[in-house]
């Protein structure tokens, strides 16, 4: 007999996907904490949070551990991504998920609500190319209300340095083979697995309709994130906490 997804294990799932990431980004959990703690400063521990470009709702997973009255809304338009976290978060009255393409101009129409406290991603804006990403900020300098913050934790380069740039990289890619070696699970490998069980087998295919294989949009530098966002009626936009590859952007309304 098939398996259902009444059968699915969807913690394992989330897990797992938590496992892939960390592959990439082994400080993923430190900029989550500096995020969650920010946003506690500046709105408080009972916000109304957008969790954008959500995938399983890794953000929204650290968000009601920390602050059980917090409320999430959680967007996305990948279905297999979606699948894991309607089934991890089922039966939660705090979180909401909505299917929608943000570079559709419409989809804030989605949103059961009109304005966030807080808006919240973590590397998903990099599939997207400059000019789409600062329509989106333009979207989301009317979604958050005055106060309400937005944080962006993700890959932006800083051309201006390509030896520090070029140095960093081959130093974490080498950390990350060393890592595959011992069984670490890479992007392929992780949908390859998804594809085979038989809850994800549909919408992973009809993910991979959707984008095709994974491919990258622009990554500018968090200076043109801030002043991007400035433009989009953010009163203050700055970095608040970076690693060796990836910078955390804080903008406040």
């Amino acid at each position: 007999m098939a398996r259902t997804t009444a059968d699915t294990d969807w913690q394992a799932w989330q897990h797992s996907w938590d496992r892939q990431q960390e592959w990439y980004m082994p400080d993923r959990e430190e900029r989550f904490r500096v995020m969650l703690d920010i946003m506690e400063a500046l709105v408080g521990p009972e916000p109304r949070v957008l969790d954008l470009a959500c995938g399983t709702g890794s953000i929204t997973d650290r968000l009601l551990k920390r602050f059980p009255k917090a409320t999430s809304t959680g967007v996305d338009l990948d279905p297999a991504l979606l699948t894991i976290a309607e089934g991890y978060f089922a039966g939660d009255e705090r979180v909401t998920f909505v299917t929608a393409d943000l570079k559709d101009p419409r989809w804030t129409e989605r949103l059961p609500c009109r304005q966030y406290d807080a808006v919240l991603t973590a590397t998903a804006l990099h599939w997207l190319h400059s000019e789409p990403l600062a329509v989106l900020y333009g979207q989301l300098g009317g979604l958050v209300r005055e106060g309400g913050v937005f944080m962006n934790a993700d890959h932006m380069i800083d051309e201006e340095t390509p030896r520090i740039n070029a140095a960093e990289r081959a130093h974490r890619h080498a950390a990350m083979e060393r890592a595959k070696a011992t069984g670490a699970l890479d992007w392929a490998d992780w949908w390859a697995r998804a594809a085979q069980d038989p809850a994800l087998a549909a919408p992973t295919a009809e993910r991979f309709r959707i984008y095709g294989e994974h491919a990258d949009g622009d990554q500018p530098s968090a200076r043109w994130h801030a002043q991007t966002l400035r433009a989009a009626g953010f009163g203050e936009a700055r970095p608040v906490w970076a690693s060796p590859s990836d910078t955390l952007l804080l903008a406040l309304k």
